[in-house]
């Protein structure tokens, strides 16, 4: 036989042989195991954050002298929510600047307190130096203008009324950051504390600064502030009386003046005229008296404004 003639049956044979495996069903597998649940991985959780350090607090910054009769710009413990001295409330500006005085009589320490917004408390205690006051013999009636005792008791009271309706104003004003000039330039002639005497009558010690200058001589602001009080006829002591508030508690008060160039509610800046010198009320010659307040302290107008000319 030949080659030709056996081709269909190798081919057929052939074919056979290769058929491809992927055509023959696969034997049943064994049932399908559900793979395993994935691991639990345990996270450490953190812990929660330590709260923030309390903020340093730092110490009140105080500028000028502790002493009788003195006052002192300061500047309060960051956070301050309020201010007291020996007790009693002291103004804060919205910056934390304060002013604080101490009256001819204040005691040997006073106690200053800043309670913050926390509830924490800020406490310096000031050592107050004592002044050195001296005795004035004055000639003058211890009455004043008034033509007698009576008359005098008779309009003392309102006219103290006035005086401290005034001074209970409180004025917007940043005069009590600046330094402060002398309304008048001339001749001390009053000191500041003393204790003084007229016509052999004690009297309370003096209030206030005195120049003596000729009548008629311009006085001046000795820094910025607002008229509280500008009298509409001479007290029987103070005379033609104007006060100036310059903010935080503190005010001037200008006595025995000739006349009054300004009234009340006037703004007035440092170096602005105010009226001129003279001697109505108690005087024995013109003069400009300068007394000075903050709050129920008096205080010595010198301290605040250095050395005439200075």
């Amino acid at each position: 036989m030949s080659f030709a003639s056996d081709w269909p049956r190798g081919a057929i044979a052939l074919a056979l042989l290769t058929i491809p495996t992927s055509c023959i069903p696969p034997e049943k597998s064994a049932a399908a195991v559900p793979p395993p649940p994935p691991a639990v991985v345990e996270r450490a959780v953190p812990p929660p954050p330590a709260p923030p350090p309390a903020p340093v607090v730092r110490d009140f910054d105080l500028r000028g002298l502790a002493e009788q009769g003195a006052a002192m710009l300061g500047q309060a413990p960051t956070g301050t929510r309020s201010l007291t001295l020996g007790g009693e409330p002291v103004p804060l500006a919205s910056d934390g600047a304060f002013l604080i005085a101490f009256d001819r009589d204040a005691g040997p320490s006073a106690l200053l307190v800043a309670t913050l917004a926390d509830g924490r408390r800020v406490e310096r205690i000031l050592a107050i130096a004592p002044g050195a006051w001296r005795l004035e013999h004055i000639n003058a009636p211890y009455r004043g203008s008034a033509s007698s005792d009576a008359d005098f008791e008779r309009r003392r009271p309102a006219e103290l009324a006035q005086i401290a309706a005034a001074r209970r104003v409180d004025q917007a004003s940043d005069g009590w950051r600046q330094r402060f000039v002398w309304p008048v330039t001339g001749r001390r002639s009053g000191y500041f504390g003393s204790q003084r005497v007229y016509q052999g009558k004690p009297g309370t010690y003096h209030g206030g600064a005195d120049i003596a200058v000729p009548a008629g001589t311009p006085f001046v602001a000795p820094a910025d502030g607002v008229v509280v009080l500008a009298a509409a006829s001479p007290f029987t002591l103070e005379g033609n009386l104007l006060i100036v508030d310059h903010g935080m508690g503190l005010n001037s008060a200008f006595l025995h003046c000739q006349r009054l160039d300004v009234k009340v509610g006037d703004r007035v800046v440092r170096g602005q005229q105010l009226g001129t010198v003279g001697k109505t009320g108690r005087a024995t010659g013109p003069h400009m008296h300068w007394g000075m307040k903050w709050g129920a302290a008096r205080i010595d107008p010198a301290k605040l404004a250095g050395p005439m000319g200075g």
